[in-house]
Order: C-alpha cells, then sequence, then structure tokens
C-alpha cells in the first residue's frame, strides 16, 4: 500500500473572521474530509509570518491506497457533495495544493 501527502495552502477571505474559520476548519471540514476513503489522517499549522502569496495555513491530509487515481477521485466527489451540502466555508480561499509520495518511512528520534 503506498502512502500519499496531500497538502493544501489556504487563507481566510476575511481576516477579521479568522477565528470563525479555524473552528470551522478543525470541527466541521477535517472530519467532512477524512469522510474519503483512504485519506486516514489531518492535521494543520499556521504559518507565523507568510510571505507574499503564500498560504497561512496548512492542511496536511495523509492518504494510505492502493489506487491514488481512485482516492483521488473520491476526494473530488466527496469535496463536491461538502460544496451542494452547504457545508464548505465561504472564507476559505484555497492557494495551491501538492500530493507527495512516501518514499521513507518515518524516523524518530532515540
Amino acid at each position: 500500500m503506498e502512502r500519499w501527502l496531500l497538502n493544501l495552502e489556504t487563507n481566510c477571505a476575511d481576516p477579521s473572521r479568522e477565528g470563525e474559520f479555524n473552528e470551522w476548519y478543525d470541527t466541521i471540514h477535517l472530519a467532512d474530509i477524512l469522510e474519503t476513503p483512504g485519506i486516514v489522517r489531518a492535521s494543520r499549522y499556521e504559518n507565523s509570518n507568510p510571505s507574499e502569496g503564500q498560504g497561512k495555513f496548512l492542511a496536511m491530509y495523509e492518504i494510505e491506497t492502493e489506487n491514488l487515481d481512485q482516492t483521488m477521485a473520491a476526494f473530488g466527489e466527496r469535496v463536491n457533495d461538502i460544496i451542494e451540502q452547504g457545508r464548505m466555508s465561504e472564507l476559505a480561499v484555497i492557494l495551491g495544493a501538492r500530493l507527495y509520495r512516501q518514499i521513507t518511512s518515518p524516523v524518530e528520534q532515540k
């Protein structure tokens, strides 16, 4: 089984509502995305000093799959369902997405 990492850079469309954006992302959106078969873990990070054009927030989705194309198709369908259900926030501005294949097992400090 291959392991992948999907990274999504985002910003909040209205900085004065950043708390609301983070609450939605952390309590609603991550759980919605984790309903996608093959996406097994999600976490978010904040860039304390983003450069121009760079996202302030990074969502990392860990994927374990035998068929990445199938998993990504299911991800796209899930996102469309979320939008149709009115569960996507108008505050979410996606700046970029990158997909990485894991090439080594995690290494931890001894």
